[in-house]
């Protein structure tokens, strides 16, 4: 017979339940049988469902303070942009620091974009973005320029 879980335990695994939503994964995460995973949700859904609207609520949250902090985080970026554009900077750098920087920066720009054609066309103007914002950054730039 297998020992039985805490309070604790079982309030873990309804968390990492609600987080990924997956019995398996959940099962694997605590080490416990899916069976298992499945019979501690079903037995308190009404926890479930209230962990499910926190963990939505802390998403909205966080989406909120992000958009808060756009403008901030827009400068910083064309700050660093400013940076890896400098001259004398790149004369200075290593090559392999050259291509990984600009490796980052591009894998960024075009990151979770289709192979379809209309992404393909999406993702050319992204790169043209990109290549516009380092030869001259613009101050305040939107993000939905590079959408």
């Amino acid at each position: 017979m297998a020992a039985r879980l805490t309070d604790r335990q079982k309030k873990k695994i309804l968390a990492d339940y609600v987080e990924c939503g997956s019995y398996n994964e959940t099962a694997k995460m605590n080490g416990v049988s899916r069976n298992t995973v499945k019979n501690i949700v079903m037995a308190d859904k009404e926890n479930a469902t209230k962990c499910q609207q926190k963990k939505e609520q802390n998403t909205l949250d966080m989406l909120a303070y992000m958009d808060s902090r756009k403008e901030q985080a827009q400068g910083v970026i064309d700050d660093y942009l400013k940076a890896l554009a400098n001259p004398e900077k790149i004369e200075a750098a290593k090559l392999s620091e050259i291509a990984t920087a600009l490796g980052i920066v591009v894998d960024k720009f075009t990151k979770n974009v289709p192979t379809d054609v209309s992404s393909i066309e999406q993702q050319l103007k992204n790169r043209d973005a990109l290549a516009d914002l380092i030869r001259k950054p613009v101050p305040n730039r939107d993000i939905e320029d590079f959408e």
